[in-house]
Order: C-alpha cells, then structure tokens, then sequence
C-alpha cells in the first residue's frame, strides 16, 4: 500500500538529485566534432545552460576542436559551469576571425561562471607574432587576445591553460570577485606582447597556485584595479608581474590594494615593477602596494619602480609624472640578479614615492660586471631588518 507520504517524498527527492546533478550539455549534442569549427554547437549549448534555472554544465570532451571566434553572454539564470577537458584551437590566421575587431573568446556578464576541466585554449599565434609592431608603429592592427573575460563576478576559472595568444592571454575588465586558480599560461620567451593576465576597472580579484611562462609580462594590472590578491604565482620567462604602464589616459582611475605573496621569478626580465609614464595628463593614485616573500632566481632587474618610462621613446620627458605611489611595503625578497643593479626606484620629482616600508632584501648578483647597487631618486623609504645589497644608500643592517 503506497501512503501519502510515499506520494509527498518522492517528488522531493527528485528535486534533491536534480538539484546535486547539474544539468549537463555536451556539445556533441549540438554537431561538436573534433578538428572541426565548434563555434555554433559550443554557443548553442551555452544558450541552452544560461537558460536553465538551474545549475548546469557545459562539456567540451577530450579532443582536439577548432574554434573560430565566439562571444558567451549573460546574464544566466543560475550558476553555468564550463568544463573544458579537450584541446580548442584557434585559426593561425587572424584574419579570419569574423569579427576582426573582437576578441579570440570573450565571456561577459555573468554571475557565478566556473571554468575548469584541465583542457587548453590555444590561440595558435605564433605566426601572429611575427606581425606585432605595435610597440613601435601606433598604426599597427590590432591582433585578437585569447580570452577577454568582462563584468563577471563571484566566478573561478582554474585547472585550464592559455597556450601562444597572437596578443594578451587574458583579458580582465570590470570583474568582482573573481579567482584564478591552478591557472597556467604557456607562451616562448620570443612571443611579443604576450601579457599573461591583465586586470584593470576590477575589485577583489585573486590569483593563486599559477604558473605564466610568457614573453611579455606575466601579470600586468591596469588602472581602476581595487584589491588584487596574488599568491603562489611561478613568473617566468617574462618580464614580472607590473602595476601599469599608467598616465598616458586623462581619464584613469586609482590603483589601491594590491598584494604580491610567495611568489616566484625564474629568469625573468623584471621582478616586482611600477611604470607610470612622464608628460601624461593622468593625476591618479597608486597606493597600499604590498610585495612579500618573494624569490628572484637569475631576474634581470628584481625591484623597479620607474615614473620615468619610456618605451621605444614614444614620449616627451619634459615633466615628470603626475601619479604618485605611496603606501608601499617590500618585505623578505631573496635570491639572485644577472645584472648589477638590484633595485632601481625612480620616482617622480613632482609627487615623489612617500610611505614606503624595505625590509630583509637579500639579493646577490652573479655577474661580472662589478659590486651589486642600487639605484633610488625622489623617494626617502624607511628600513627594517636586514638590507643585501644596501638600498638607497641604507646600512646593510637597519638599526
């Protein structure tokens, strides 16, 4: 005899399964095969998952896919999960892409986005690299970055790679709480302006357990970036992890909280750098800068602040740089340097470095090119601990 309640539970617990087992949307449902264009069947099953009420997933199984050009939008309804376990590639040709002034991938507006799955977005661009002049010619055309993630929040995207972007890796602009996690980005040393994640106009922003091998910077932080956690982050090649370049827009925005832990440079350009440009009409802030634990194995230049910077000289020197950089501490750096100058601080005469807190550096220089320095203008830090190489003429032991 079946009761009532029998009647009562069951229905509820199938709400329960349905509820532990999200929905899931494979995309050779919708014609995905491997070494074909996946751009129709990946967007419909993207369209089908924003649309759920529910928590769904999107799976793109293990496989080599092709994948001209595709734009995810939201807002979802519930929580989208895309799993990615195979391999998607792009054209070699950007000028193929449909849209030639969109990015390769980018996903935007939505709430509580899960990538993951431990596949690969290869962007192909070694071929594109032979054609980025931008750094010299203000005409250049614009090639595609990998993935532009835009204005999503409370989302993670961990246990993927970003492989040889024709330009960026990842962009990010205008996310909130958003976590990199176990998030590698793979590129020659060769690869030119390769920047292996740039976050600007973003808040509580966290990456960590990353590895970027890249050729340009590992990670780049824009203006409008407000408390950017990074964290067990392996840098190298590349040239570091970079607050700017910032100063040459009128319009941009305070740079504040920014923290860099247990990290690692291997053979990079650079460590821990600031760029602001000279002559630029920005009047913004860089403040709460915080660099701790860090090791440089073999970097060129481990410690830069540079309110003097001018690439391939595309800009007047004659004033210096409005912005300036402020509350900042550099506690606990260790390791090696191949050139002799362990740390470069210029700072802007106008509105020099103030607040600044150096304290246990230990760097070593294992060239021949005479005793290691360093080199400090417009800025009076305060010392604590133990200071190897001494910094801006401090002792080599803080009193």
């Amino acid at each position: 005899m079946v009761s009532k309640f029998t009647f009562l539970f069951l229905p509820l617990l199938a709400l329960i399964v349905h509820a532990k087992h999200p929905a899931t949307f494979n995309i050779g449902k919708y014609g995905g095969k491997p070494n074909a264009n996946i751009a129709k069947a990946l967007l419909s099953a993207w369209k089908e998952a924003c649309a759920a009420t529910t928590p769904s997933t999107i799976v793109v199984p293990k496989g080599t896919f092709l994948l001209n050009q595709i734009k995810l939008e939201g807002p979802c309804k519930a929580p989208v999960e895309l799993r990615v376990k195979g391999l998607i590639k792009a054209p070699s040709d950007y000028t193929k892409l449909p849209d030639k002034k969109a990015e390769w991938i980018t996903i935007r507006y939505v709430d509580h986005l899960t990538i993951q799955g431990g596949g690969v977005f290869d962007g192909n661009g070694k071929k594109a690299w032979t054609k980025n002049d931008c750094g010299k010619n203000p005409n250049c055309v614009k090639l595609p970055l990998n993935v532009s993630f835009n204005f999503l929040t409370n989302s993670i995207i961990r246990d993927v790679t970003t492989k040889d972007s024709k330009n960026f890796h990842v962009n990010v602009i205008g996310c909130k709480n958003v976590t990199f996690q176990r998030f590698t980005v793979s590129a020659s040393i060769k690869s030119i302006n390769t920047d292996g994640l740039h976050i600007a106009k973003s808040e509580r922003i966290n990456v960590t357990d990353c590895i970027i091998k890249t050729g340009d910077d590992c990670i780049s932080i824009g203006d409008g970036m407000k408390q950017l956690h990074v964290q067990n982050v392996t840098c190298g090649p590349g040239h570091g992890i970079s607050v700017g370049s910032l100063g040459k827009g009128a319009t941009e925005e305070d740079v504040t909280g920014i923290y860099v832990k247990n990290c690692t440079f291997i053979g990079t350009q650079n460590g821990i750098r600031v760029k602001t440009w000279p002559s630029a009409p920005a009047t913004l802030k860089i403040t709460d800068l915080h660099y701790e634990n860090i090791i440089m194995d073999d970097v060129e230049n481990p410690i830069v602040i540079d309110q003097e910077y001018c690439p391939w000289d595309q800009c007047e020197q004659a004033s210096p740089s409005l912005i300036q950089v402020s509350k900042m501490t550099i506690k606990n750096i260790k390791g090696t340097c191949t050139t002799p100058v362990a740390a470069k601080f210029t700072c802007s005469k106008t509105n020099p470095c103030k607040n600044v807190e150096i304290g246990d550096i230990d760097l070593a220089y294992n060239g021949s090119e005479g005793p290691i320095t360093t080199k400090c203008a417009n800025i009076n830090p305060t010392f604590v601990g133990k200071q190897n190489p001494p910094i801006c003429d401090a002792p080599s032991r803080a009193a």
